[in-house]
Parts: C-alpha cells; structure tokens; sequence
C-alpha cells in the first residue's frame, strides 16, 4: 500500500492519540508490527508552535519512515501555515484531525465538530492539500460516521476531500456524540469503502486479530487502525499480521521479552521527556501495561508514589521478575488472568 509516493511496510497502522502516541510508542508499536503511525495532534495555533508540547510532539529524531504528522485547528489559513511549519521539521504526510471527540477540541469547533460545517471542513482540506501539494507531501483525514448518529455525513464529506486532492481516509466507526461509547459499527466504513478510488482505513474497536479479520471483510477497507488495544499491548500489531497472513494466533510474548520491551520504551520515554516529566508521564503506560495481571493495582500504586527514574525502572524489573516465578508468558488477552495462571503452573 502506499500514499502519495511512500510505500508502507504492511496495513496496520497506529492511530493518533493525545497523549499516547509519542515518538517513542510509534516506534515501539513499528518495532513490534506496525506498518505506519500517525503523531498526536498538533495544534494549528502558531503562538503554541514554540511551547514545550508542541516541540516534543514535532520530534522525529530517529524515527523511520513514512513521517506522519496530524494537525488539529478550524481556520483554513493557519492549518495551511500548520501544514508547512510541520513540514519544515521533518513530516512527510500530513494528516487532519476531524475525528477526535473530546470536548475541549470540539467547544472549539475543531476536531470531529468540523464535521458539523461541511463547507468549513473542505476550505480546510482545501488549503492543505494546496500548501502541501507544493512540497509534493500527501495529505490525509481522519474523521468520524458524523456529528452525531442521525446526522451521519461521512460518505458526503469524504467524496469531497477526495475530489480535493486527499490521498487517504481513515473513519472510527463512531459518530462524534458516541465518544467511546457503545460500539463501533462497520456500514459507513464500508458504504466510503464503496464510493472511493483512494485508499480508506477502517478504525474503532478492533482489539484482536479475529476482530481485524471480521472488520476487513465487512468493509472491505485497505488497512486497519488500532489505538485504544494497542495501549499496554504494542504487540497486538504483529499478533494481527500473524493471524491474517496464517490463520492462527501467535502465543503471548514471554515475560523475559515484556521486561525488554517495558524497559527499552521507559528509556525512550526519559529521553524525550527528561526525568521529572518522564517519570510522571510514563505511569500511564506503565498501568496499561500491567492492566488485568496479578498484583497490578498494588503496583500501579507504588509506581504512583516513585518520582526518581532508577526507582521506577526498578520497580518495573522487580514486578516482572516477580511474575516470572509464577508464568512465563503475559496471558492471553482474552482469557481471565486467574484461569491462566493456573493452567501454567499446572
């Protein structure tokens, strides 16, 4: 697959999330199977283009390629001015945000609010794709079913952004007033599927590998997105390219590799944030982690109480060497912790 002139190692991508989808986890989640990411999103503000956020979130120091950056605002001009500024520090794909649903985005009528004015919407695309078309650098979208479940303009908005010039569509298969509530559904990916020549990826809920499989075939999409499975569990990504290339689920990835991977992502996570933020930012990766195993909320709060970085990567050796005594695998996402225990020891 490819877009504009960037061919990507396979069809599983990571999805954008504040927050979340730092340097560091991209390339983590690359590592692990994971054909292309996309940045958190950057603001189109440029008096926040120089604050401490936006330049960690505009760091690709080391990071392989397709370079994706996704942009968030609600005026044509500066998103165009956004579009070059991220271009100008190394991003060769921009990506924009009409999906995310989070309130302080959307009171601001950014994000998958956008979705709400049509014509805004495509002067938005409009300008982008114009300003990038210069630096030759493809533009893609993010968005939603719609503004909300009766107004669901999804198939409209995205025939639109492909005759202006976008190289890409991914849709969550939510509406804006959803949120992450209730559940994805697959009918207007599949119904953009069927209107477009472009590429569309099918994102929300896709949290295994016999849930990718169902999704592709109901929508026919080109790619898969993964955000809110991937957190504490970056190897879902080559879990699902096993399981669609071979039909058959790779066993959990052993402590021994858990403990490497969970160390390696907290020195990459120090070294973008510095040891007082890293420490404090890197909890919440640590708790995703551990999310669902033995002993994990006495863990997540002793971590919560650490400040000192040998004091947290130590904590994280001593949990995962004392599960190691017990297991020798994480257990299967989809099987309770307790019946998996026992079947080991057994």
């Amino acid at each position: 697959m490819y877009i504009g002139p960037y061919a990507l190692a396979n069809t599983l991508f990571v999805a954008p999330m504040a927050g979340v989808t730092d340097r560091p986890f991209r390339q983590l989640c690359k590592r692990l199977g994971a054909g292309y990411a996309v940045s958190e999103m950057v603001t189109a503000r440029p008096d926040l283009w120089h604050t401490l956020k936006t330049s960690r979130r505009a760091n690709h120091v080391g990071e392989s390629g397709p370079i994706a950056v996704q942009i968030a605002g609600t005026d044509a001009q500066m998103m165009a001015d956004a579009a070059r500024f991220n271009i100008d520090r190394g991003a060769q794909i921009i990506d924009i945000n009409m999906g995310c649903p989070a309130k302080k985005v959307c009171d601001k009528w950014a994000g998958s609010a956008l979705m709400r004015d049509e014509r805004l919407a495509l002067e938005i695309v409009s300008a982008v794709v114009a300003a990038c078309a210069t630096r030759a650098v493809p533009v893609t979208l993010k968005m939603r079913t719609g503004w909300s479940q009766s107004e669901k303009n999804a198939r409209s908005l995205a025939r639109a952004a492909q005759d202006a010039g976008v190289q890409m569509i991914t849709i969550h298969g939510r509406s804006r007033d959803q949120g992450y509530r209730g559940f994805a559904e697959y009918d207007t990916i599949a119904a953009v599927k069927s209107d477009l020549h472009i590429p569309v990826v099918a994102n929300g809920d896709i949290d295994s590998p016999q849930k990718a499989l169902q999704v592709l075939r109901h929508t026919g999409a080109d790619a898969l997105m993964i955000g809110r499975a991937a957190q504490g569990n970056p190897w879902i990504f080559r879990e699902v390219a096993h399981f669609l290339a071979h039909g058959t689920l790779l066993a959990p990835p052993l402590l021994s590799e858990v403990r490497n991977v969970l160390l390696a992502h907290l020195q990459d996570h120090y070294a973008l944030y510095g040891d007082v933020t890293g420490v404090r930012t890197a909890r919440k990766h640590l708790a995703w982690y551990v999310r669902g195993l033995p002993g994990a909320e006495s863990f997540r709060q002793h971590m919560n109480g650490l400040q000192d970085v040998q004091a947290q990567m130590g904590a994280v050796t001593q949990y995962v060497d004392d599960l190691n005594l017990a297991m020798d695998r994480l257990p299967a996402r989809d099987c309770e912790t307790r019946g998996v225990l026992e079947t080991m020891r057994e």
